[in-house]
C-alpha cells in the first residue's frame, strides 16, 4: 500500500492556471410572479453570531452534446426567478431588531445574478477537482457592498462559461437563511426548474418557529461550544508567525488512507465511522503544527444535523439552519499523549449529545446570552457534507464533476474544515477535506499528516 500525491490538494504539480473572467453588468433577479409582501421571523438557532456570513460553494459542469443550443446563463437565470416564487425569502432583505433579532423583509428586491465567460477549459483545472480553485475570486465575484449581513442580497449566483462548452456554477449564500441540507434542497429545486418542471417535488417550509426560544427560556445541557463569548466575529484575531498569511488546501481521503486511519486504532473500540476517523485523525495533526502549549485547552465541534433529532421529525421542505455544533474539548498533552483512540472516544461521544432538548437548550441560550459567537480560541469546527449529494444537481447538463464548499473557513473564522465526497485522479471515491491555517502551520500540518500515515501503513505492513 503506499500513498500518492493525489493526496495533496488541487493543482499540486501542475503550473499555476491563470485565466481571464468577462463578466457582465451584476444584475438582480426577482420573483417571476408576485409573492407575499411580510416580515419573516428568522429563528433563534438561525441568527446566532457564528451565523452571520455569506457561505461560498462551486459547481463544475461539462459540456453536455444533448444541450447544444442551450445556454446554462439563460437556463439557470430564467430557472432562478421561478424558483424565487416559491423560497421568495430569499429575494427579501434582512432587518434587524431588538436583542440583535433578525427577520427577513420579503420585499421582492431580488437576489444578485451574474453572467460571465472565461477564456479557459475544464481540463486545464485538472485531473482531480479540487479546492482551491485558481481564481476563484473572478467565479464568484464579490459585488461591492453585496457581503454584509443587513440590507444587502441573500443570495448570489454566478455562472461562467467555459471555453469546452462546460460551465461553473458559483454561489453565496447568507448562512443566516439556510444550512448546508437546505441550501442542497434550494439547488435541487432550482436544477429540477431548468429541467422543465413547474413545480417543486418538495415544498419549501417556514416554520422557523419551531427553533425559537421557550418561554421562559431555560438552558438545560451543557454547551462548552459556547463557553467565551466575544463581542463579534471581525474581532478575532488570527494565530500568526511574523504575519503569516493564510492558505487553503484540501487533502483527499481514499480507500488507502482511510485504511491506515483503521490500523492507527485498536480493534477494541468498536465500529469508527469515516467521519470519527478522519476527524480525529485531523484534529490531533493540526494541534500539533499549531505548536500551543501542552497545558492549553484545544476544541473540536462537530456539525450535527439535527432534524432527524426531533419527534415527529422535523418537517421535510424545512430550509433553515437545524443544526449545533457540540465541543469536544480537552487539552493540548492529552491529544497529543494518549492513544488514537481516545481521540475518536471524544469524538464519538461529542456528536451523541445532540438531542432535540440539546437544540432547544441552544436556542434559549441565545436568547438568555444575546447571540453569542462560538468559543474561537484553539477552537476548530468540522462539517461533514459527504452525505449532502451536492455533485448530483443537474441544471441538464448531468451531475456536476464538483460539487460542495469552495473553499474552508466561516466568514472571518478560518478553523471550520469541511468533508466533501470526491474522486482523485485515478476515479477512486473518497472525501476531500479543506483546511486553512497560516502558511507555515500548513507546512507543519501536511508533514503530520503523511507521517503519521505512512507510521500506519508501516506498522501493518
Amino acid at each position: 500500500m503506499t500513498f500518492s500525491h493525489d493526496m495533496m490538494s488541487g493543482q499540486s504539480g501542475l503550473p499555476p492556471l491563470v485565466f481571464t473572467v468577462h463578466r457582465r453588468q451584476p444584475e438582480y433577479i426577482t420573483p417571476a410572479k408576485p409573492t407575499p409582501h411580510e416580515v419573516k421571523l428568522l429563528s433563534d438557532i438561525d441568527d446566532q453570531e457564528g451565523l452571520r456570513f455569506h457561505i461560498p460553494f462551486v459547481q463544475f459542469y461539462q459540456h453536455e452534446p444533448s444541450m447544444e443550443g442551450k445556454d446554462p446563463v439563460e437556463v439557470i437565470r430564467h430557472a432562478l426567478a421561478h424558483t424565487l416564487v416559491f423560497y421568495y425569502p430569499f429575494a427579501g432583505r434582512l432587518i434587524e431588531v431588538a436583542d440583535r433579532k433578525l427577520m427577513v423583509d420579503c420585499n421582492e428586491e431580488g437576489v444578485l445574478f451574474i453572467e460571465a465567460d472565461a477564456d479557459v477549459t475544464l481540463e486545464q483545472f485538472g485531473d482531480a477537482l479540487q479546492p482551491p480553485f485558481p481564481c476563484f475570486e473572478e467565479l464568484l465575484y464579490d459585488v461591492p457592498g453585496s457581503e454584509g449581513i443587513l440590507n444587502t442580497p441573500l443570495l448570489l449566483i454566478q455562472v461562467t462559461r467555459l471555453k469546452c462548452g462546460g460551465f461553473i456554477v458559483a454561489l453565496r449564500i447568507n448562512h443566516t437563511m439556510s444550512d448546508g441540507a437546505g441550501i442542497l434542497q434550494f439547488m435541487t429545486i432550482l436544477s429540477e426548474i431548468a429541467r422543465g418542471s413547474h413545480e417543486p417535488s418538495i415544498s419549501p417550509v417556514w416554520n422557523r418557529e419551531l427553533l425559537c426560544a421557550r418561554d421562559p427560556p431555560r438552558i438545560t445541557c451543557n454547551h462548552h461550544e459556547y463557553d467565551m463569548e466575544l463581542p463579534s466575529i471581525e474581532s478575532i484575531t488570527v494565530p500568526s508567525e511574523d504575519n503569516d498569511e493564510l492558505v487553503d488546501k484540501s487533502f483527499f481521503f481514499g480507500p488507502n488512507e482511510i485504511a491506515a486511519l483503521h490500523g492507527l486504532t485498536s480493534p477494541y473500540i468498536g465500529r469508527c465511522t469515516t467521519f470519527e476517523l478522519v476527524t480525529a485523525y485531523v484534529w490531533r495533526c493540526r494541534t500539533k503544527a499549531l505548536q500551543l502549549e501542552s497545558h492549553e485547552v484545544v476544541r473540536m465541534c462537530c456539525i450535527v444535523n439535527a432534524r432527524s433529532k426531533f419527534n415527529p421529525p422535523f418537517p421535510t421542505g424545512y430550509y433553515g439552519n437545524c443544526f449545533a455544533y457540540p465541543a469536544a474539548v480537552t487539552t493540548v498533552g492529552k491529544l497529543n499523549e494518549n492513544p488514537f483512540e481516545y481521540i475518536v472516544g471524544l469524538i464519538k461521544k461529542t456528536k451523541a449529545e445532540v438531542t432535540e432538548e440539546y437544540m432547544h437548550s441552544v436556542a434559549d441560550l441565545m436568547v438568555i446570552r444575546k447571540r453569542p459567537l462560538f468559543t474561537v480560541k484553539n477552537t476548530c469546527i468540522v462539517s461533514d457534507v459527504t452525505s449532502l449529494k451536492y455533485k448530483d444537481v443537474d441544471y441538464g447538463w448531468g451531475k456536476s464533476l464538483y460539487g460542495g464548499q469552495a473553499k474552508a473557513g466561516a466568514g472571518s473564522f478560518f478553523g471550520a474544515n469541511y468533508h466533501v465526497s470526491s474522486k482523485n485522479s485515478k476515479g477512486e471515491e473518497g472525501l476531500v477535506i479543506l483546511i486553512c491555517l497560516p502558511s507555515k502551520v500548513m507546512k507543519r500540518f501536511e508533514n503530520e499528516l503523511v507521517d503519521g500515515l505512512f507510521e500506519s501503513q508501516n506498522k501493518n505492513t
